[in-house]
Formats: structure tokens, C-alpha cells, sequence
């Protein structure tokens, strides 16, 4: 009988073999671009580069961006400025998460992919609406992945998915100031939480309010079988929001979200408590964190929805939050599971 690690470890077997292919097939190109590289100083070799297929052929090197093009500069978070990136590179509709040159391409951070993997498509669909949002009064930043870029080989790779955006158009001033947890429905096996809940445990959220402005906080936390590595070590991430609202102009006025980072102590300490863990404990967490991207600006309450549901991807609690429901497909899931569950005889 083949197992799930049987299945695992010959699809790992196929990956391999399809980057060996892919990278034997293109050979020149990349020969191409060790030359390039040649001309500012940065020596590349045949084990600088990789392939997967929904990211294309990529050259790894650390900080290789800036070394690539010193005029890069990136602010005390970490965040480039996009209108500037737009001024120096091209960008396309249909190629979101990418600021393209003739050689070589930029890409967002590889946390904003599916399953924060650096090898997956960018989880639908934050990036292409960040990208494709302009208005003369914001100011967008955005995180990159520093340490690769992709070779321009004049292909694209896309997935057709979507995720379900909040259509709610809340009167923010009427929210009061509160914490809310929630967390998929109790009966649903491991397995399940995983294909309809993005294998999400728990998602927090919290308003407060101080004069004019209500600030949101929302934070997402996977199950523990959910682990990232950063600046190398193995961390439980946890998806970060928070927005300020401006009530005197009915406009959000600041949105940014980022990446929370929690070693195994912090992790299981902080799920099943709230935002206010900080407040009501000895022990306290601060966590490691990575900014992924802010707007400055006046942003309305309809596309705050649309990029808060869409960075929490695959996650139907926050669209519960937002509506007051999961999302009907999802609902009828959840039911269907439940009730076979309960037909299940007892052992």
C-alpha cells in the first residue's frame, strides 16, 4: 500500500528531476546571466540556481537585488517604496509580484506565497490587487525577496483560483472597542481544518479606540504542524494585520500587514489566549517580526475589506468575522463533514 510519505517522497523525486530538466534546458540562459552578473562584480555559479514550476528559473544569492542595482533602497522596515520600484522597472497586468528588467526580474516576498514556500505561486489573490491598487493620495510599500531573482525568460506561470472577499461595508465608527477569537468548528478532523480552514487554528482580532481614530489588529495562527524557517531557525508563523481609521474622514488612514514569528514556548502560549496575552501575564512574548507591506493614505473601508480577506487567503474565519457567517460553500462542508462524522460507528 502506498503511503502518504510514499507519495511525498516520490513526488520530491519528480520535483528534482524536473529542476535538473528545466535547468539543463536552459543552460544558455543562465551562462547568459552569470555574464551579466560578471559585468557588476557578482560571481554566480551552476549552484546559485533553481527552478520550480510557479516560479520559473531563479539565481539565489544573498542580498542579490542590491547587488544587482545599488540604487535600491529599501526603508527602516525593510519595505521598498512601489512607485519608485515602477519608475525603475516594468511592471504587467497579468504578472503581479513582479518588477521586471530585460535580464532579470524583482519578486515579492516569498512569505506572500501558499503556505509561506518559496517554491509555490503567490497565494490568491492579495498581490495582484495590492499591484493593480493606485489612487493619487496613497503611498504603497512592499517587501521583496532580496536574496533571489527570477531569470527573464519571457514566460509567466498562472493558477486560476480565487478566494472569497468580504463584501460588508461596515459603519467602522458604530464598532466598539473589542477582542474576538475565533476558530473552525469543533468535530472537524486534522485532515479537514487543513483542505477547507487553510489549516488555520485560530484567528484574533481587536479594535480600540483612542480620539479620533480606531485602530483593527487581526492575527492568524495555523496549526502547530504549520513551521516556517527564519534567519535559520524554525518558527510557528502568524499572519499580521492592523489598520488605523481616521473617523473625522470615514477613511482608513495607515493599513500594513506583516509576518509574527513564534518560537514553540511563545506559540503555544499565545494561540488559545487574545491580543491582550501581554496584558494579563508575567511571562511576555515579543515575538520576531517581518513588515510585508504598508499604504499610507486614504484608503475607503470596501478595499480594506477586499485586502484584509485576500492577505488571510484560503482563511474562511476572517470572512466569518467580517459577515457574521462562513461563507456558504464552506458552511455546506463543514455540515457535511460534521454529519458523517456523527454517522461513524463507535469503536
Amino acid at each position: 500500500m502506498t503511503t502518504k510519505k510514499d507519495f511525498l517522497e516520490e513526488y520530491q523525486k519528480q520535483l528534482q528531476i524536473e529542476q535538473e530538466e528545466e535547468l539543463a534546458n536552459k543552460a544558455d540562459l543562465i551562462q547568459k546571466f552569470i555574464k551579466y552578473c560578471q559585468t557588476k562584480n557578482i560571481i554566480l555559479t551552476q549552484n546559485n540556481f533553481a527552478y520550480s514550476h510557479a516560479v520559473g528559473i531563479t539565481a539565489n544569492l544573498s542580498d542579490i537585488i542590491k547587488r544587482l542595482d545599488s540604487n535600491l533602497k529599501s526603508d527602516k522596515e525593510g519595505l521598498f517604496e512601489f512607485l519608485g520600484l515602477r519608475g525603475r522597472y516594468d511592471t504587467l497586468p497579468f504578472a503581479p509580484g513582479m518588477f521586471i528588467l530585460k535580464d532579470y526580474i524583482l519578486l515579492a516576498d516569498p512569505l506572500f506565497r501558499r503556505g509561506f514556500s518559496s517554491a509555490a505561486n503567490f497565494a490568491p489573490r492579495f498581490i495582484e490587487l495590492f499591484w493593480n491598487f493606485n489612487q493619487d493620495n496613497i503611498q504603497k510599500f512592499i517587501s521583496l525577496d532580496t536574496d533571489r531573482v527570477r531569470l527573464n525568460d519571457g514566460t509567466s506561470y498562472a493558477e486560476r483560483d480565487f478566494w472569497f472577499g468580504s463584501k460588508l461595508n461596515r459603519d467602522i465608527h458604530q464598532i466598539k472597542d473589542s477582542i474576538a477569537k475565533l476558530r473552525p468548528p469543533a468535530g472537524l478532523t486534522s485532515t479537514q481544518i487543513e483542505m477547507i480552514f487553510a489549516n488555520t487554528y485560530a484567528l484574533d482580532a481587536k479594535w480600540t479606540t483612542k480620539g479620533a481614530i480606531k485602530s483593527f489588529q487581526a492575527e492568524e495562527f495555523k496549526e502547530s504542524t504549520t513551521t516556517v524557517n527564519f534567519q535559520g531557525q524554525d518558527f510557528y508563523p502568524a499572519r499580521y494585520l492592523h489598520a488605523e481609521f481616521d473617523c473625522s474622514l470615514s477613511m482608513f488612514r495607515h493599513f500594513d500587514g506583516a509576518v509574527h514569528f513564534y518560537t514553540a514556548e511563545e506559540y503555544f502560549l499565545r494561540r488559545d489566549n487574545d491580543f491582550n496575552y501581554n496584558l494579563k501575564n508575567d511571562v511576555q512574548i515579543k515575538t520576531l517580526s517581518k513588515k510585508l507591506f504598508k499604504i499610507n493614505g486614504h484608503l475607503s473601508v470596501d478595499k480594506w475589506l477586499e485586502l484584509s480577506s485576500h492577505y488571510f487567503s484560503g482563511n474562511p474565519l476572517v470572512y466569518e468575522y467580517f459577515e457574521g457567517q462562513l461563507p456558504e460553500k464552506i458552511q455546506k462542508m463543514v455540515e457535511v463533514f460534521l454529519k458523517s462524522s456523527k454517522s461513524l460507528p463507535a469503536v
